[in-house]
């Protein structure tokens, strides 16, 4: 309407080459601001629970994929099953991979 065909064809053909790039760098960002946001701390906390589940021992404190709270009480090396207190004299087998926190005791303040 307002440029004919012909000059409008020849725009685009001389900057071809950088605004295609141009048109792929917010995808580009995007993907990176991705990974550091949401890839990238997800599978250091994998990693972190991975090597948590192996050195599991007894007497530790868990949190199963159910929300059942236990205390460890029998952990062979090389196993997939734990036992796992869940109350006084209630003790359930549980398969390692369905624990998704270890719980660490916290330190006491001992500011007064």
């Amino acid at each position: 309407m307002f440029m004919s065909p012909a000059y409008a064809q020849t725009m685009s053909a001389s900057a071809g080459g950088l605004s295609s790039l141009i048109q792929f760098a917010p995808l580009v960002l995007i993907f990176v601001v991705f990974y550091f946001l949401l890839i990238r701390p997800s599978q250091t906390a994998a990693k972190q629970l991975k090597s948590r589940l192996a050195l599991l021992k007894r007497g530790d404190r868990v949190v199963t994929a159910g929300g059942i709270v236990g205390v460890v009480k029998k952990a062979a090396e090389g196993s997939t099953e734990l036992e796992v207190e869940i109350a006084p004299n209630v003790v359930v087998s549980v398969v390692r991979a369905t624990i998704t926190t270890v719980v660490t005791p916290e330190v006491a303040n001992d500011k007064v």
